[in-house]
């Protein structure tokens, strides 16, 4: 493969990364507007998000195998236009049990997705032997923001939801028709398939395992900082309400510029020492910010953590890709998994935690997750060191 035909993927990929963003953000930046429609109060819209979730969860783990047999570049393409063509249904569904639906199928595509894409980037890092996984997440958060930006426009121009998430359906299927002849074929010899499957025991595979726990752990605080921080900034940092949101701002700003620096970092660093000086990081932020709670400790506290969280997932899911015996896919099916239910677990844990001894203590599980993480990567150290991440063509 020449190098300017890794360039193209290389482009490929960060363009279906940024869509996936763009189109998630567009119709969930809509949302009161879909309470209004199916006229959900906060707990029943609760109930219904959390069917996308659980289709992601339950299509992650099936992705690997079946990535197996068709490879990474198909699925990808395949889900993306599923993906496209399901958003458009969020708002004219006849009752909510097909709404129920809708987003358990969207939730199930994008899971699936989001495996297959992390894959392709696998074979780019190979390709250009370099790592290059967290400037795709750095993109992908890009596409959350222009997307984000995008629904609010169509807010203030007064657009209706179907014909909002029509548009952005449009434009989404015209950029995935323009990339899918750059994508990476990852078949492998029939002969070989088999080790390639995913067996019984795949999760108690010991790299897989501990990378992830890491994911878990890690994942679990991005979402208790999506959460949470807003509403820590005004109950316990005592900020006023329209300072309560800058929290969120600083460690989204945060992620966004780890993100864009974790390659280089990964390259002088390694990968384990930059793990451990991520997690020490995002340590120390969230100690300021619980240990001395006012409003700038909490903006300086979460901006910390999201430099400190930045680069610990795509690390993780690079690391899985490479694991001798294993296809991308398999791996990286197999750790976003783990990964993925940390998103489901937080926010009940954290909500349960923080109306037994308020919210600070909620706040000190994340805390101890972060020191979880920390130890696992340095028991995990000479297991990564094993891996060959970047092999040869």
């Amino acid at each position: 493969m020449s190098w300017s035909d890794v360039q193209k993927s290389r482009v490929a990929v960060s363009l279906i990364f940024a869509v996936n963003g763009f189109l998630y953000a567009n119709w969930v930046a809509r949302l009161p507007r879909l309470q209004e429609i199916y006229q959900l109060d906060h707990g029943q819209l609760g109930l219904v998000l959390l069917a996308g979730s659980i289709g992601a969860l339950v299509a992650m783990p099936l992705t690997g195998s079946v990535i197996v047999k068709a490879g990474s570049h198909r699925i990808t393409v395949v889900m993306l236009f599923i993906f496209c063509l399901l958003v458009p249904l969020i708002p004219i569904t006849p009752n909510v049990y097909t709404l129920w639906l809708i987003l358990f199928a969207i939730g199930a595509s994008s899971g699936s997705l989001d495996v297959a894409m992390n894959a392709q980037a696998v074979l780019v890092e190979q390709r250009l032997h370099k790592p290059v996984m967290s400037s795709f997440h750095a993109i992908f958060s890009a596409g959350m923001m222009l997307g984000a930006g995008c629904g609010a426009l169509f807010v203030y121009l007064n657009v209706s939801y179907f014909t909002h998430l029509l548009i952005v359906m449009a434009i989404s299927l015209v950029v995935a028709l323009r990339v899918r002849h750059f994508l990476i074929p990852d078949l492998r010899n029939p002969s070989e398939e088999p080790q390639d499957h995913v067996s019984k025991n795949v999760f108690l595979h010991p790299a897989l395992l501990s990378l992830g726990l890491i994911a878990f752990c890690c994942m679990l605080g991005e979402g208790a900082m999506a959460d949470w921080t807003a509403i820590y900034m005004e109950k316990v940092s005592l900020a006023d309400r329209d300072w309560s949101p800058l929290g969120l701002v600083a460690f989204s700003t945060a992620m966004m510029i780890g993100r864009l620096l974790g390659d280089g970092a990964r390259q002088r660093l390694g990968d384990s020492r930059l793990v451990q000086g991520s997690a020490v990081v995002a340590i120390a932020g969230l100690s300021l910010a619980l240990v001395w709670p006012v409003v700038w400790t909490g903006i300086l506290g979460f901006f910390l953590v999201g430099i400190g969280l930045a680069a610990i997932v795509p690390i993780a899911y690079s690391t899985a890709g490479n694991i001798p015996g294993l296809s991308p896919g398999v791996g990286i099916s197999m750790v976003t998994s783990i990964g993925y239910a940390g998103f489901l677990v937080g926010p009940p844990v954290i909500g349960f935690l923080s109306d037994w001894q308020g919210l600070r203590f909620g706040m000190a599980f994340v805390l101890l997750l972060f020191l979880t993480m920390l130890i696992l990567n340095i028991f995990a150290v000479r297991r990564q060191r094993k891996v060959r991440i970047y092999p040869e063509n």
